[in-house]
């Protein structure tokens, strides 16, 4: 059983990074090859230099990153493969990536050498001069002198060149434009200041933000998590500078560096947050309304934000670092994060079912399919209901208000409910709406089905919309919805009857549990009476309600055993602390699992990051250190 059971390790210790790097690898492939059809010939090589410097800043990351396995370097280049303002705002000339890669490299290196990297760097983005004070707070004058001598060479030299000040910026690149420009002016600028009153309020807005965001760093950095310090300075250099600067937010995939949250329910958010900033548009993780529109522009600026100033990091001393607090299935889950699952979910879920669509020609086919069946099991009840519930216009505006709102309401009410009240359960509910979900989307994609007001010349009538001119091949436009023809199955009534197994699964009320099957039943009628779906479509959500359920039975056995697995595998604790640490004991690190016999935890005694000990290293670049 043993041998079994280290052989299944093996094996998935070979095939998560696999995975990982064949992941990174199609989706570089496919970015390289949207690139090259729109790159001119004269800048191939331009474009190349920037894939390499890329590749070699994702290597930077992924050996500092304070995580073990093979997977880490994949993940990162997969994250850069992914990440949305690098390749769509891709101008694939000098500086590129160049200043970020310099900088982050000179800081990991330490000295005088590392210095001069960060000086040149600074020379291409000048906000990068903050590295040469954070240099200065944590005891390395040296490295400090020579970074600022480094950047007046390097300025001079461009001065000479008639390449203009390193400081100076050109007006017509300081544009509002919100994917290129993530910065505090870019922002101000797309809310409507601008003039004297703009900058009145730039300029101790990104003083603060200087102030704040060193003395974090230079704090992380005694604590020895190097990679975190440079990724609050750089982000808030990517805040602060006017121009835009799409390769500043590479310092977000230097932040995954940082822990938060003493539960590992809280561990996911922050990562999680960073990599949808980086992947989706705003759009995807904000309601599309009028007054939330600013937030959507500027999300990665309010991550980067969040990054300099904001967001409490676990420092290395806490005992919650390796071993955060595991409340299992009865915990609650963190609202944050369950937000965003929620906003995102639904945007892939409107994405698939308007990818999801058929000709016209097939949904009417598949429409006049099932009123033959149901006309052979004599259920064709919609043409009646319809028409007597058209002809009471508060009854008809009554069932299309419960049509267009009471299927998201509702849902959502209940996940709330059962998020305060029953966090198990809402973990288990939750599945089991993402599987009914998924089960619904492949219904969409195999069966387009035009719904009863879209069939011609059967006389249904359209409650909501009125009567349309089905030969005009704009029609389905008309209703405002992204796929007309997705019918079967019918997931207002799936989520309903969902809301109704959870009410009578955990309501505390006998009355209440027996009463909530009443909202499908209602739903089924209204689906019916407004021409959107047909019987057989509420047939369909009832079998992808109890497949989304058996599928989320299935699941939540694999997490529970999972979840005892790794609990039996967790060492003793002993005095209020584990008796041998969970992993290496600094960040510095190749990426990879301790060959056999290679000594890990409090045995392994690598040299601190420069900046990490001042105890122990007082001056490396022999300057005295004063407190």
């Amino acid at each position: 059983m043993t041998e079994s059971s280290n052989a299944r390790q093996r094996w998935r210790g070979r095939l998560v990074p696999g995975l990982w790097w064949a992941a990174a690898g199609a989706a570089t492939a496919w970015r390289v090859a949207a690139l090259a059809a729109d790159q001119r010939a004269d800048s191939v090589g331009e474009s190349v230099g920037t894939l390499v410097l890329l590749l070699v800043f994702g290597l930077l990351v992924a050996r500092a990153l304070p995580f073990t396995g093979r997977w880490v370097a994949p993940a990162v280049l997969s994250l850069l493969a992914a990440a949305r303002p690098l390749w769509e705002a891709w101008d694939g000339g000098v500086p590129g990536p160049l200043p970020v890669v310099a900088v982050l490299a000179g800081w990991l290196w330490g000295g005088r050498r590392g210095g001069v990297l960060i000086g040149l760097g600074a020379v291409c983005q000048p906000a990068l001069l903050l590295f040469g004070a954070l240099l200065w707070l944590t005891g390395r004058r040296g490295a400090a002198r020579a970074a600022g001598a480094a950047f007046l060479v390097g300025g001079a030299l461009s001065l000479a060149a008639g390449a203009g000040a390193p400081w100076a910026f050109d007006p017509d690149d300081l544009a509002a434009e919100a994917l290129a420009n993530q910065s505090l002016h870019g922002a101000l600028l797309r809310l409507g200041a601008h003039g004297p009153a703009e900058v009145a309020l730039l300029l101790p807005l990104a003083g603060a933000v200087c102030v704040l965001a060193l003395r974090r760093a230079a704090r992380f950095a005694r604590d020895d998590q190097p990679l975190l310090a440079a990724a609050v300075l750089g982000c808030a250099g990517l805040a602060v500078t006017p121009a835009p600067w799409a390769f500043g937010q590479l310092w977000l995939v230097a932040a995954l560096a940082g822990r938060v949250g003493r539960r590992t329910a809280d561990r996911p958010v922050w990562p999680v947050l960073l990599v949808l900033a980086l992947v989706l548009d705003g759009g995807a993780l904000v309601p599309k309304l009028a007054w939330l529109a600013p937030v959507g522009e500027n999300v990665p600026l309010l991550a980067a934000l969040a990054a300099a100033c904001l967001v409490r990091f676990l420092p290395r001393t806490s005992p919650r670092w390796e071993r955060p607090v595991r409340a299992g299935e009865a915990g609650r889950p963190n609202l944050l994060l369950e937000l965003l699952l929620i906003r995102v979910g639904y945007f892939c879920y409107s994405w698939v079912r308007s990818q999801a669509r058929g000709d016209r020609a097939a949904a009417e086919a598949h429409g006049h399919q099932i009123l033959g069946l149901e006309r052979a099991l004599r259920a064709d009840v919609e043409h009646g209901l319809n028409h007597a519930v058209a002809g009471v216009g508060w009854l008809a505006d009554a069932m299309d208000f419960a049509y267009a709102t009471f299927h998201f309401a509702v849902p959502l009410t209940i996940l709330g409910w059962l998020l305060v009240r029953h966090p198990a359960a809402y973990r288990a509910g939750r599945r089991a709406l993402a599987f009914t979900t998924l089960l619904g989307l492949v219904g969409f994609w195999l069966y387009p089905l035009a719904p009863p007001r879209l069939m011609p010349g059967l006389g249904y009538l359209d409650t909501a919309n009125g009567v349309q001119d089905l030969d005009d091949p704009r029609y389905g436009h008309l209703t405002g919805i992204t796929n007309p023809y997705a019918a079967m199955p019918s997931l207002h009534v799936g989520w309903s009857l969902w809301c109704a197994v959870m009410l009578w699964r955990h309501a505390p009320y006998r009355w209440l549990r027996v009463a909530g099957f009443a909202y499908p039943l209602l739903t089924t009628v209204v689906i019916m009476a407004t021409a959107n779906h047909y019987l057989l479509d509420a047939v369909g959500g009832v079998l992808v309600v109890a497949g989304g359920l058996a599928a989320s039975g299935l699941g939540g056995r694999v997490v529970r055993r999972r979840h005892a697995l790794q609990v039996g595998a967790e060492p003793a604790v002993v005095g209020g602390a584990p008796a041998a640490p969970a992993g290496p004991d600094r960040p510095w690190h190749a990426g990879r699992e301790p060959a056999p016999g290679e000594p890990t935890g409090e045995s392994r005694d690598p040299a601190p990051h420069p900046a990490a000990d001042r105890s122990r290293d007082p001056d490396r670049d022999g300057a005295k250190f004063v407190p």
